[in-house]
C-alpha cells in the first residue's frame, strides 16, 4: 500500500531538509512500468531531476534521480518493496545527503559519435580507456541507429573538444570506425551550410571518366589523373590536359552523360532531410556544370559551383571556360555561400573524398572526408568509411527521427 508516513509536525521540523536518491529498476519490460513506479512514489514530497528508460530486446532498466525529505526515506523504501514485488521487477535505491550530479546540472558536455559496420567489444574498451585516460567521464551511452549502421552515443564530461578529439582519433583506422566529436548545447542544432563535393561523393562516378569514355580516351586521361594523384602535375594541370583530350566531342555526349549520373547511395536522403531541418546545402566541383546542373536542380540545391566546358558549333572545343574550380576556389565557395546564407564559417560542414577539397575542408567548422583517400582523413575532423552518404547526418548529431 502507498502511504505517507510523516506527521505534520515531522514534515515541518524536516522541510529544509533534503536527502538525493538514486531509483534503479529493472526486470523483464512489460506495459504499466513506469506508470506504477511513478505512482509509487507520486504520495511523497519528491521533485525529479532525471530519468533515463533503456530498452534492450525485453529487458528494461529504469533510473530516476530524485530530491526527497529524509524522513521520507523509510516509507519510500518499503512502498517501493512493495512495487516490485507487485511487478516482478527489481528495484535498488541509493539515498545521501550527498549531491548525486544530474547529467542535466553539469556544462561543457561533450558527444562522442561513433559509427560501425561491426561493433565489437575490443573498441568499446578502446574508447573508454582512453577517455577514462584523459581524466574524463562518460555520463551517458546511447544508441541512435542499428541500421545499415550501429550509431553510438557517449556524452561525456571534464574534458575539452580538442584534447578528446586529438585523442580519439588515431582509434578510428585501429578499429574500423568513425568519430566525430560536438560540444554539447544549442549551437550543435544552429542552422548549417553542408558543402558537397560531387565526383565520388555526391555520385559514384567521376565526370570526366563519364566524358573521356564517350571520347573514346579514357585511358589517357587515366593516366593523366594518377600522375595528379601521385603529385607530379597540379589540379588545374592535370584538368586543362583531360579536357585538351575531350577536343571535338559532340555536345549531345553531354546529355547522355548526364543519363548516366548515379547519385550515391543516400545522397538523395541526406540532402532531403538536411532541407527539411532548415539546413542550406552547397555543391562544387572540380567537373563541369554542364553535366551535373540538371541533377542539382532536381536536388533542389541552389548553391553551386564548377568547371564550364567551352563548346563551339556543337563540339567541345577541349578549353575550359574561365578560372578552373581548384581546391582553393572551393574553400572561397563555402565562404561566400556561408555569408549570402548569413551563417558563420564555424556551423559549416565540408565533406569530399580527394586532394582538391582539402582546403574547403580545412576552411569549415566541420570537415568530413568521404570514403576519402589517407591524407584527407588526416586532414578531416571526422570520416565516413560507409558507402552510405546519409551516415553523415549521425555524425552531425541528427537522429534517424528527425
Amino acid at each position: 500500500m502507498i502511504r505517507d508516513k510523516l506527521t505534520p509536525l515531522m514534515q515541518k521540523n524536516n522541510e529544509n531538509e533534503k536527502f538525493t536518491g538514486l531509483i534503479l529498476l529493472s526486470g523483464i519490460d512489460a506495459p504499466g512500468i513506469t506508470e506504477s513506479l511513478f505512482a509509487t512514489l507520486a504520495p511523497f514530497s519528491i521533485i525529479v531531476l532525471d530519468i533515463e528508460q533503456v530498452v534492450i530486446t525485453n529487458r528494461l532498466i529504469l533510473t530516476v534521480l530524485v530530491t526527497l525529505n529524509p524522513v521520507h526515506q523509510k516509507a519510500i523504501e518499503e512502498d517501493l518493496a512493495q512495487c516490485a514485488e507487485s511487478l516482478d521487477v527489481d528495484i535498488a535505491t541509493l539515498f545521501t545527503t550527498s549531491t548525486i550530479e544530474s547529467i542535466g546540472s553539469k556544462s561543457n558536455l561533450l558527444h562522442v559519435i561513433i559509427l560501425s559496420d561491426k561493433l565489437l567489444p575490443s573498441t568499446v574498451s578502446a574508447l573508454a580507456s582512453v577517455i577514462s585516460g584523459l581524466g574524463a567521464n562518460i555520463e551517458r551511452i546511447t544508441r541512435p541507429a542499428s541500421n545499415p549502421i550501429t550509431v553510438i552515443e557517449f556524452i561525456v564530461s571534464g574534458i575539452s573538444q580538442k584534447s578528446l578529439t586529438s585523442s580519439l582519433s588515431s582509434l578510428a583506422p585501429l578499429h574500423s570506425i568513425d568519430i566525430a566529436v560536438h560540444k554539447s548545447g544549442a549551437m550543435r542544432f544552429a542552422r548549417k551550410l553542408v558543402q558537397l563535393d560531387v565526383d565520388s561523393t555526391l555520385i559514384t562516378q567521376e565526370v570526366i571518366d563519364l566524358l573521356a569514355a564517350k571520347a573514346g580516351v579514357f585511358e589517357e586521361v587515366q593516366k593523366i589523373t594518377n600522375a595528379a594523384m601521385r603529385g607530379e602535375i597540379d589540379f588545374e594541370q592535370s584538368l586543362r590536359r583531360r579536357v585538351c583530350l575531350l577536343k571535338g566531342l559532340p555536345q549531345s555526349a553531354i546529355a547522355q552523360v548526364q543519363d548516366e549520373l548515379i547519385l550515391t547511395p543516400g545522397a538523395q536522403n541526406l540532402i532531403e532531410t538536411l532541407h527539411g531541418l532548415g539546413h542550406s546545402i552547397s555543391v562544387v566541383s572540380g567537373g563541369f556544370i554542364d553535366v551535373i546542373e540538371p541533377l542539382i536542380s532536381r536536388l533542389g540545391i541552389l548553391h553551386f559551383r564548377a568547371n564550364k566546358l567551352e563548346i563551339q558549333d556543337g563540339l567541345l572545343t577541349g578549353e575550359i571556360q574561365g578560372a578552373v574550380i581548384d581546391r582553393a576556389a572551393k574553400a572561397q565557395a563555402l565562404r561566400e555561400f556561408a555569408a549570402l546564407e548569413s551563417i558563420s564559417m564555424e556551423h559549416t560542414v565540408a565533406i569530399g573524398d580527394g586532394a582538391n577539397d582539402l582546403d574547403m575542408i580545412a576552411a569549415a567548422g566541420f570537415g568530413i572526408a568521404f570514403n576519402a583517400k589517407p591524407a584527407v582523413r588526416n586532414a578531416a575532423d571526422s570520416s565516413v568509411s560507409s558507402p552510405y552518404l546519409d551516415s553523415v547526418l549521425y555524425l552531425l548529431g541528427i537522429t534517424p527521427e528527425q
